[in-house]
Parts: C-alpha cells; structure tokens; sequence
C-alpha cells in the first residue's frame, strides 16, 4: 500500500481538463447559478472505515492553499488558446472553499467503525464545479490508504508500459483519462510515465494522443484532452425546465469554443433523445461523439445512420469510447469501427489507473476498485437528473427521474 504520509495536493491542475473548460462556460453564462453536487457510491455492499473518512475530511484542508500558479498559467496559454485572459485571471485568484464541502459518516449498525458516507458540495456553480475531480481522487487515496491496504506498487509502470504497447499494436487511438477513480496521485504518474514510455518504444507514436489530466500533460509534454461533461447538459436543462436542454448546451458551448472542442456526449438524457435535437446544423459542426453508457457495440451503427439520415458523411466524424474500456473491449470496439468506416479513440481511466492485485494472494486475485460518483443534485433549487443509455446510471431523485423520462417519452421501467 502506499506511505501513511499527509495528503498531497499536487496542483490545481491535477484534474481533468473538461473542469476548466466547464467552469469558463459557466463563468460565461452562469456566473450566479447555485448549485449542489451530491455523492453516490453505487456498491452498497461496499463500506468505508470511519479512519477512512475522517482522514479524508481533514485531506479537504489542504485544498485552501492551493492556486494556480505563473508558469502553470503561462503553459495554459501556450497550449489551450481556448481560455480567455479574464477567465484566467479568474482561475488565478480562485481558492477552493474547504467549508463548501460537508462529509457525514454513516455508521452500520453492527459495527460502529464502518459504514456509508454522505457528501455534498454546495455553493456557487462558478466555484463549486471544481470539486469534483479532486473529491473523487481524494476519497480513493484515502480508501486505499485505510480500508484496503492489501496492495501496492509493485508493476504499475511496467503494466502500463505493456498496455500501451498491446494497445498500440492493436492500432487503438487512446488516451488516458484515469484521474477521478485512480488508486492514489502515485499511481497516475506511473501510468502515465509506462505509457509514454511505452509509446516511446512503438512505432506508432501518435497511438497515444494524451491525459485528461491536465497536470501530468504539462509534466509529461503531452496533449491535454477533454471537452464537455454531463454536468452541462444536466445544469442547463434544469434550468430550462428540460425544454431544449441538448439544443441549448450545445450552441452555447459552440458559441464560446467554435470548433476547439466539438466533442460532445450524447447520453445525458438518452442517446436518442439527443438524437432528436442534433439536427443537421449541429451535426455538421460537431465533430466527434462520445460514448459513455449503454451497450457499446450498437452506438457506430446507430451513429452512423443518424448522420446518414441528416446527409452527412460519417467517414468525417469519429467516435470517442469512454465507458469502462480495457483493452478487450478497446480491441473489439477499434475493429467494428474500422469496418464500419468511423475513426474512433478510446479514453481509458480506470483499467489503467486502478488495476491491481491483492498482495495476499501472491498478486493471482484482483483487488477490487470504488464505484463512486459526484453529480450535479440541483441548481437554483430545481432538481438535476442524468438518465444515461444504462438504467443502472440513472442519477436523481427518483420521481424528478421518473417525470422526465416521461416528457421525453422514454420508458420509465
């Protein structure tokens, strides 16, 4: 397992870059917006040690000191021309706001030392959409610091090293994209060290496109990759009373980025009801699409023949997977599209940042990874709600689910 030494915040960017981009959106256009991010653990048989989450909250302490820096802002320039100076001078005098998070132990009645936990975020959208990432890795370190210690880092950077080169002979495109569920801020950058190294020794170079992370992109001079999230979709159709929610997200976003970054996902609401509001005119202009939930086989044959039914050449656009991949499902996924006439990429998170075995077993048995989320609850006090292509993902309260899975006519079991 890792030292028992003090958390380490790192940066301000060690996160994903989609974070910053969200939050120059919403300095653009919600400004003032409230909002509450909820937790949710997703395996409720799974239970956290109190030491766990009393550490964790005296780690979100060390949030408060953490800012943006000169030369960190002048690489921001250099490489992601997208941000506006007065955004920047916005990010360099943010300050995370330890106060914003509130954390509750939930003890299990047979044993008082474990449990569930509650967390909240809560405060302005502007300030509290950076919690996400760091909250989720934060909470990980700590699990692996003091519920499951029965591993380490024996291999990490050489498994990498063999997954991009496995990958890289396969001809799959990927980035990593691993920091929210990653084991520890260790673990990532020896993941990301493995895989350039592993990319160094290809012949295929440009296989490995880069991080989401933006942090070990300056570190490791690589490409900086991430666009738009679920919260986006979710925060404005709220706000929207759910009317035209994937319509208005999407010129918005297309309105302050251009073609920058036009890649969008698709499942916030179901892929087929954005379907519905992805007109010819926005399927022009956006050039990817990112899969995230559902069965991943049947979105290149449903994509492709949405972009036929708009007159669209598909052979133009690509596909971004990103739901749960390794290099099985990389392999497969990489080959329909090659038939089918799609470019695509893989963003692959927790295969390569949270893969490990028990030490007690002589390293044969996995060790098994958290299955958490942070997600936007509501803003300006109206509910939030993600359906996905995954019934199992649906996130929300369940009769705010349930009432616009019916507006939008998808079926409610």
């Amino acid at each position: 397992m890792a030292n028992d030494t003090d958390f380490n915040v790192v940066s301000i960017l060690d996160t994903d870059l989609y974070k910053f981009t969200m939050q120059q959106a919403i300095f653009e256009y919600y400004p003032s917006a409230q909002v509450v991010h909820r937790f949710t653990h997703r395996d409720k048989h799974r239970r956290f040690s109190r030491a766990c989450i009393e550490n964790f909250q005296e780690a979100l302490n060390g949030f408060a000191d953490v800012q943006l820096t000169q030369d960190e802002r002048a690489w921001l320039q250099d490489k992601c021309k997208f941000f506006k100076p007065a955004y920047l001078d916005y990010l360099q005098s943010y300050r995370f706001k330890p106060d914003q998070i509130s954390v509750t132990f939930l003890p299990s009645s047979d044993d008082p030392d474990m449990g569930s936990v509650k967390i909240e975020a809560r405060g302005s959208w502007l300030e509290t959409v950076l919690w996400e990432v760091p909250l989720m890795a934060c909470l990980c370190e700590m699990y692996f610091r003091y519920a499951d210690q029965d591993w380490d880092y024996t291999g990490q950077e050489e498994q990498a090293t063999h997954k991009a080169t496995s990958l890289l002979d396969a001809r799959c495109t990927f980035s990593e994209f691993g920091t929210r569920r990653r084991r520890s801020f260790v673990t990532q950058d020896l993941v990301v060290r493995g895989l350039v190294k592993g990319r160094d020794a290809h012949e295929w170079k440009e296989g490995f496109f880069g991080t989401s992370n933006v942090y070990l992109a300056m570190r490791y001079n690589l490409n900086v990759i991430g666009t738009i999230a679920h919260e986006w979709f979710m925060g404005i159709a709220a706000l929207g009373d759910y009317k035209d929610a994937a319509g208005t997200a999407l010129d918005l976003w297309s309105k302050l980025y251009g073609d920058n970054l036009s890649t969008t996902l698709t499942d916030t609401f179901s892929t087929e009801v954005f379907y519905r509001e992805f007109d010819s005119g926005r399927a022009k202009q956006w050039k990817a699409l990112r899969q995230d939930s559902g069965d991943p086989k049947v979105f290149a044959p449903r994509a492709k023949r949405m972009y036929e039914e708009r007159g669209i050449d598909y052979t133009q656009k690509a596909i971004i997977f990103s739901d749960g991949l390794n290099f099985e499902k990389a392999k497969e996924l990489n080959e329909q599209c090659q038939l089918l006439g799609f470019k695509c990429s893989f963003g692959i998170g927790t295969w390569l940042t949270n893969d490990f075995k028990k030490k007690s077993s002589g390293y044969g048995e996995q060790s098994k990874v958290l299955n958490i989320v942070i997600k936007l609850g509501s803003i300006d006090g109206k509910e939030c709600v993600k359906i996905s292509d995954e019934i199992t993902k649906n996130t929300g309260v369940p009769e705010v689910v349930a009432k616009v899975k019916e507006m939008y006519q998808i079926s409610v079991s």
